[in-house]
């Protein structure tokens, strides 16, 4: 009996010790992997990855929406770049539109105990609460592309003007479809205020045109696949329409290729026009499938943010005058392509 109880202290002893050693790693301690080098190689990191322990300027997570989106993937790509050469240590999440897992990602990049937190919100009015609680916990926001319907507690909202370029967008159509001609709208994501904004900037404009003849107004979510599903009722159900005026350019190339599948000609039997200025919709140009698009200079847009961001860090103060801006669009059609680079003209 002796035997077997000094057995079972000795057995019992090691269990101890091993539970000891397997614990000894500090919670949250798992650093990024690789495959967020940059964020356009994959990159949808999930909500339990932590930020390496030796940051220099801090850790700063890039939350944005869709990553296989190119406006989106430039959008983390450029803020990435940005911030780390600022000396920053980021980390790249996409919410898909989706205020719960944007929610979940806040959460996360709270306990993390980052500096700071980039942001594209999914929803004007959904992401009001999320950057409330972030800045209730110390940590400021920095809000990239979309806005939100509060002002006060995100430290900057840098949007391109998308009134305005929504504007020049739709006269360059209408003088296309020469003054005149049956076309539909495909409108954006109803919770993003970029897409009631171009929708309304749209109307305006063609509104002068009494030859110009709006038929039906699709909601595509700034999707190419709805894009291309939604087109596909359209030209069902008006096989005379000979334009389309699109809320952006994956909906606009969605709806070019089911132009195509119909056995229509785009850019000759129906014209197309988006918004982005993404390098799909340029190459759409090229090939007299796309007659134009507005750019909207996210990649300026994101490198003024993370200068922002690392001043309102260093001084207390973003530099900016106002948290809400705007930069201007710019519009891409076949005279002036040769000037594009990613997300932007030069010249």
């Amino acid at each position: 009996m002796r035997r077997k109880l000094l057995a079972c202290i000795v057995a019992g002893s090691v269990a101890l010790f091993m539970a000891a050693c397997s614990s000894g790693a500090p919670s949250g301690s798992a650093t990024t992997p690789e495959s967020e080098a940059t964020s356009s190689e994959a990159s949808e990191t999930t909500a339990e990855e932590a930020p390496p322990a030796d940051t220099a300027g801090g850790y700063v997570p890039i939350i944005t929406t869709v990553l296989a989106n190119p406006y989106w993937d430039a959008e983390a790509d450029t803020a990435k770049k940005e911030l780390e050469a600022l000396g920053y240590t980021t980390s790249v999440f996409a919410h898909n539109n989706d205020p719960q897992q944007q929610a979940e990602l806040i959460d996360n990049a709270i306990s993390q105990k980052a500096v700071a937190i980039v942001l594209d919100p999914a929803g004007a009015d959904e992401s009001i609460g999320v950057v409330q609680k972030a800045t209730d916990a110390g940590i400021p926001v920095f809000l990239i592309n979309a806005e939100i319907n509060k002002e006060g507690i995100a430290k900057s909202q840098i949007v391109a003007n998308n009134a305005q370029g929504a504007e020049i967008g739709a006269q360059y159509f209408v003088e296309q479809m020469g003054g005149k001609g049956k076309f539909v709208e495909l409108f954006g994501n109803p919770t993003d205020n970029n897409a009631p904004v171009r929708s309304n900037a749209y109307h305006e404009v063609v509104a002068q045109y009494p030859d110009m003849e709006l038929l039906q107004t699709e909601t595509a979510n700034w999707n190419r696949d709805e894009g291309f599903q939604k087109m596909e009722v359209l030209l069902q159900a008006h096989p005379d329409l000979t334009g389309v005026l699109s809320g952006n350019d994956e909906m606009a190339l969605g709806a070019i290729a089911a132009i195509e599948a119909a056995g229509k000609v785009p850019g000759k039997d129906i014209l197309v026009m988006g918004f982005d200025g993404s390098p799909d919709a340029v190459e759409a140009i090229k090939a007299g499938k796309l007659v134009g698009t507005v750019l909207q200079p996210i990649v300026a847009e994101t490198r003024e943010l993370a200068k922002q961001l690392d001043n309102y860090l260093k001084n207390g103060e973003t530099g900016a005058g106002t948290e809400k801006q705007a930069m201007d669009c710019q519009l891409i059609t076949p005279e002036n392509i040769g000037s594009y680079t990613l997300f932007s003209l030069d010249g």
